[in-house]
């Protein structure tokens, strides 16, 4: 791997936008020289996206072509309509939410009044 993939791949890490499974790319798009790149997310979904809306291919094939699901295609869709390139990024992990701490556990339901009250 040259110095410059690796930058690439790195940025495109941090920026969370590396696609886990570039390996399911198979548009012949992707297989032509270098600005097309399997591995940016970001540009993956845009031309899963464009393909349907521009070119007015069936969205179970573009998805396939794409390496994504029918469902991935339309939140993808939804995404970008909503936020633009930026709702094409990877979603941060971990929760999504306030999450009620362990330690309340069944003792201290809330659905439930303290006994003996």
């Amino acid at each position: 791997m040259s110095r410059r993939t690796d930058a690439k791949l790195q940025a495109l890490r941090e920026a969370r936008a590396l696609n886990a499974r570039p390996q399911r790319v198979a548009d012949p798009l992707f297989g032509e020289g270098e600005f097309f790149d399997p591995r940016d997310l970001v540009q993956v979904k845009y031309e899963m996206l464009r393909r349907v809306l521009t070119e007015k291919r069936p969205v179970s094939e573009a998805a396939t072509a794409f390496g994504f699901s029918r469902v991935a295609f339309y939140q993808a869709q939804a995404a970008f309509a909503e936020h633009g390139l930026p709702g094409l990024l990877a979603k941060r992990p971990g929760p999504r939410g306030a999450r009620e701490p362990q330690w309340l556990g069944t003792k201290y339901s809330r659905s439930a009044p303290p006994s003996g009250s």
